[in-house]
């Protein structure tokens, strides 16, 4: 199954539509002022073997297509802009206390379809410049209090101009590291640690994602600092916002985010990871060389924050992709549609 059993739309399709600009709208006003973005506009390809392109967790392969005119040079679709984004904030000169943010758009051909996965992602990309003395734990979950303050402030505004849309976040969000997550819950999976924190607290950011041996969940090695040691002997300068879903009774993750790597986790995590021939890319010379700012970074997802706050079973009905008949079928069923 797709959608609850007892699920019904609050909004009909029309309003759907006007809702879903107003959050997005709203909240991109929010976020760009709470942590000073300003936006910019992002490529949707690179070049294939530069390194600047995100490898997620390794084993997504991006879509590639060769350019005529070119002479054949071959392309791939971006999968995020986590990289991009830190090479364009050196090459913009872009001062500490600001940074950028845009609308990312790309393919993840390789992710399963399901009530909240599509191989059409789209997010806010952001990322800002760090001063000196910023690089710490501290810092992070400040950021991640600015962001979230943003999130509930979309909520209220979106429940004054669409009433039967309650705000079910609770004010403040907790913090958690993955390890301290499963020494407490060691017979639970990531998956199923993950829903009971958010189940418990609503809203929960989860720190340290891709530490671990096996990890709390796949990280890549060189854009997230997941592996300097912090509070506690646990590691991490990165994290997951997650929040308690009431309409699915499930855990939904909103944001991937965290401190960027410098040069000693750099090597750190590539020797973890046994992906030390990366260091010859392009982007990865220009890190290693020290030409990139320090900077904190991260995507939120578009339809993702947009499912949870208009109260929405599937992905599918604010985002328009690529469906299995069954779910379109379940939906009509549901009073819905996928778009």
């Amino acid at each position: 199954m797709y959608f609850p059993e007892d699920y019904r739309p609050l909004l009909g399709q029309h309003e759907t539509e006007k809702a879903i600009k107003d959050a997005k709208d709203t909240f991109e006003r929010s976020l760009s002022g709470a942590l000073r973005l300003s936006r910019v506009t992002s490529p949707l390809f690179v070049p294939s073997g530069s390194g600047i392109n995100d490898d997620l967790n390794g084993v997504e392969n991006p879509v590639r297509f060769a350019v005529k005119n070119l002479g054949g040079e071959q392309m791939e679709i971006i999968q995020s802009l986590a990289k991009w984004k830190r090479m364009a904030l050196a090459d913009y000169g872009v001062r500490p206390g600001r940074g950028i943010y845009t609308d990312m758009n790309a393919l993840r051909p390789d992710d399963d379809i399901d009530a909240i996965h599509s191989i059409y992602v789209d997010q806010w990309d952001w990322e800002r410049v760090m001063a000196d003395g910023e690089r710490n734990l501290d810092y992070l979950k400040d950021t991640v209090r600015a962001i979230y303050s943003a999130i509930k402030r979309t909520a209220f505004l979106l429940e004054e101009d669409y009433p039967v849309l309650h705000d079910t976040l609770p004010e403040q969000i907790v913090f958690v590291h993955t390890e301290d997550a499963a020494r407490e819950m060691p017979s639970l999976t990531p998956q199923e640690r993950e829903r009971e924190l958010a189940r418990r607290y609503g809203a929960v950011f989860l720190i340290g994602i891709g530490y671990g041996d096996p990890p709390h969940s796949g990280r890549a090695p060189d854009y997230d600092d997941w592996s300097t040691e912090t509070e506690g002997g646990c590691h991490g300068l990165n994290g997951d916002i997650i929040v308690w879903d009431t309409v699915r009774s499930d855990s939904l993750e909103l944001s991937s985010m965290g401190i960027r790597v410098d040069r000693q986790s750099l090597l750190r995590q590539l020797e973890i990871r046994n992906c030390m021939e990366r260091k010859d890319l392009y982007w990865h010379r220009r890190l290693l060389a020290g030409e990139y700012p320090q900077t904190i970074g991260g995507g939120i997802g578009q339809s993702r924050l947009c499912m949870f706050l208009l109260h929405k079973a599937h992905v599918g009905e604010v985002q328009a992709s690529i469906w299995q008949p069954d779910a379109r079928k379940e939906a009509v069923e549901r009073g819905t549609a996928l778009l």
